[in-house]
């Protein structure tokens, strides 16, 4: 039996098991245990990047509170460009999904191929713009000793952009092929490792040179390589990526493919950066109300991407959901696998809202502490934000999910359109008119930012009702 042989028997067998007639409630319940399971090792792999993150902050702020904040200085500066090229590498995620799909082999690997040289070519000029850093913070406005300072860091970080974003090409391969497992195992194995290394290589421990700075984003770097090869050796060694030949003639370039794969990952990488945009500018709407405000909003804003992490990692296991019924032309396939993941994002985040309902004011005091009177008043501030911020969370999921869904139809332009109407054009305008003009503070901004999510997600979920239905009917011809 060949290997696409192999391949093809399962999906064969779903169909004669369709065809046999399985009760639509059962297919709901398979399709949700699937969902799910592909998507638990993504949201506990992103959950071991932010405790990299977070390691990488405790150990830097040691060093004093100068340090702790040209450390965050150069981390803004280092992933504004690393977002960008993660929205452009996204696309290899559904074009190997669909392909997996359709058991074609052939462009599974030259979608993996062409990601990868993508990678290497956006990694250049962020090693190079991050490598001339002080320049440019020093003309915004930034000491000398805080430029100084954050140039050090980027310095030893800017050298691991490469293996970076070879890993995320990799992750979402892997993703694509429901293989999702070892990415979860690698990033748990990196945790401790990246801690002991920024330790190590920043204060000198072991015989080893006081690095400082320096050591903390050199100790980064040599993480990510080590994650990018011990991804490379499974997809080289290991089933069923050992029988996909993955890493063959690397250094054949595809130019219909590139051009396809820039198409569908450039305005994922601009919706990327239209959202950071968009927090930037609660932030500001935020921070001219007061320091009080500004605090209680971040407070916030630092839950709702915790969730966030998490209806993330859902959207990815929809998308390739989407993305393999499309590929065996199961038009019921992609509708369902859809509504499944809006549905599962939906349940997770009606628990994470009772929850933070609840203990909304427990989650401000973590955050803040003390009892002094400002204190006193931004957790009081902050506990009624994370009330009428509650508001977005269920709709944020299913927008997010919705984005995964229609991701995997290769739609992305048109949730871009949605981004600017739905939150720039009525969420950020209606935030401001209620927290200025209405004289509502914080609480208005958050206002409009959850009427902006809701808006979004029900252009989102329309859309992607009104692709399935095309893609169904296209099939069926």
């Amino acid at each position: 039996m060949t290997f696409q042989d192999k391949i093809a028997k399962p999906l064969s067998e779903s169909r004669h098991a369709r065809g046999a007639g399985w009760p639509d409630h059962h297919c709901i319940i398979v399709e949700l245990c699937k969902t799910a399971k592909l998507a638990l090792p993504i949201v506990l792999s992103q959950i071991g990047q932010i405790a990299m993150m977070t390691t990488d902050l405790f150990f830097i702020g040691r060093a004093g509170p100068d340090v702790l904040a040209a450390a965050a200085l150069a981390g803004r500066i280092y992933l504004f460009g690393f977002t960008f090229g993660l929205g452009l590498l996204a696309a290899i995620q559904p074009v190997a999904a669909q392909a997996f799909g359709c058991n074609n082999l052939s462009l599974m690997r030259r979608s993996l191929r062409m990601s990868l040289w993508q990678a290497v070519l956006l990694s250049l000029p962020l090693m190079m713009f991050a490598q001339q850093a002080q320049s440019v913070l020093l003309a915004t406005g930034q000491t000398l000793d805080a430029a100084q300072l954050a140039q050090q860091y980027l310095l030893g970080l800017s050298w691991g952009a490469a293996p970076a974003l070879c890993f995320a090409v990799l992750r979402s391969f892997m993703a694509a092929v429901d293989r999702p497992e070892p990415v979860f195992w690698i990033t748990f194995a990196a945790v401790p490792v990246n801690a002991l290394l920024v330790y190590l290589l920043m204060y000198g421990e072991l015989g080893l040179p006081r690095l400082e700075l320096f050591g903390a984003g050199l100790a980064t770097t040599l993480v990510n390589s080590g994650m990018f090869l011990s991804c490379v050796c499974l997809a080289a060694m290991r089933l069923p990526f050992r029988n996909y030949h993955v890493l063959v003639r690397l250094w054949r370039f595809d130019r219909t493919l590139m051009r396809q794969l820039i198409a569908v990952g450039i305005p994922i990488s601009v919706k990327g950066l239209m959202m950071s945009g968009l927090s930037l500018a609660t932030a500001l709407l935020a921070a001219r109300i007061s320091a009080c405000a500004l605090a209680a909003h971040q407070i916030v804003v630092q839950v709702t991407v915790i969730l966030f992490m998490v209806s993330s990692g859902i959207a990815t296991a929809t998308a390739v959901r989407v993305s393999h019924a499309v590929g065996r032309k199961d038009g019921l396939g992609v509708y369902r696998a859809g509504l499944i993941g809006m549905l599962l994002g939906m349940m997770v985040a009606a628990i994470v809202t009772f929850a933070v309902v609840v203990a909304r004011v427990q989650i401000a005091t973590l955050f803040l502490g003390g009892s002094t009177g400002d204190v006193v008043a931004t957790t009081s501030l902050a506990a009624n934000l994370l009330l009428v911020g509650s508001g977005c969370y269920i709709t944020e999921a299913v927008a997010t999910i919705a984005t995964g869904a229609l991701c995997g139809l290769k739609d992305t332009w048109v949730p871009l359109l949605f981004v600017c109407i739905a939150y720039w054009l009525v969420g950020l305008v209606l935030g401001y008119v209620l927290s200025v003009n209405f004289g509502l503070g914080a609480v208005g901004i958050w206002i409009g930012v959850s009427i902006g999510a809701a808006l979004y997600s029900a252009l989102l979920a329309l859309r992607f009702r009104l692709l399935a239905n095309k893609t169904g009917l296209h099939i069926r011809r």
